[in-house]
């Protein structure tokens, strides 16, 4: 059986779950609401403040799913309740990220400015500070559509291998090269 699967998820207070017809599964919570559909034969149920999916067979694909619904509803759970946040870092000379609303206007060594819109779903915030590298810092409740946005804006100049320069995540550790001049 799953480990991840067979493990009851917690609802919180002030959070509700409901499985629809066709299987989809809504949340809402202090933050808003979300929905995820499940394939139709993983069981849901809702009951004592926890919810608890289940499985038909032992098949593999079957095992797969199992796990993989039980962590996307709690990601659910978690995002109506709290909420995520996503840190990228702007590393190299001249790099800058403004924003206006939820438009990015990102300068990173092109001959032009990259104007990035950002979903309407998500709250977008730049940071400044002297001597320190540019912060876009990303808020939502959705974790997948917070993971994709940063993977994007991640693949405007991902960091290269020799100086380190480009955008990455705060916290990444990019393992650089040795350049021409170490190997004599």
């Amino acid at each position: 059986m799953s480990r991840i699967g067979r493990k009851p998820i917690s609802v919180p207070n002030g959070v509700t779950v409901t499985v629809g017809k066709d299987n989809v599964v809504t949340v809402k919570g202090s933050k808003g609401e979300l929905k995820q559909a499940l394939d139709r034969d993983i069981v849901v149920e809702v009951k004592d403040n926890q919810v608890v999916l289940g499985r038909p067979t032992n098949q593999i694909r079957h095992r797969a799913l199992h796990g993989l619904y039980r962590a996307l509803l709690s990601n659910l759970i978690k995002g109506v309740t709290d909420g995520y946040e996503r840190k990228l870092e702007l590393i190299g000379v001249g790099f800058k990220a403004t924003n206006a609303g939820n438009v990015l206007d990102l300068s990173l060594g092109y001959s032009h400015n990259i104007i990035f819109e950002v979903p309407k779903e998500l709250k977008v915030g730049t940071a400044q500070e002297k001597g320190q590298n540019p912060i876009i810092t990303l808020e939502g409740i959705d974790k997948q559509l917070i993971g994709q946005v940063a993977a994007k804006l991640r693949s405007l100049r991902k960091p290269e291998p020799y100086k380190g320069k480009g955008v990455r995540y705060v916290g990444e550790v990019v393992r650089k090269k040795a350049g021409k001049a170490a190997g004599k």
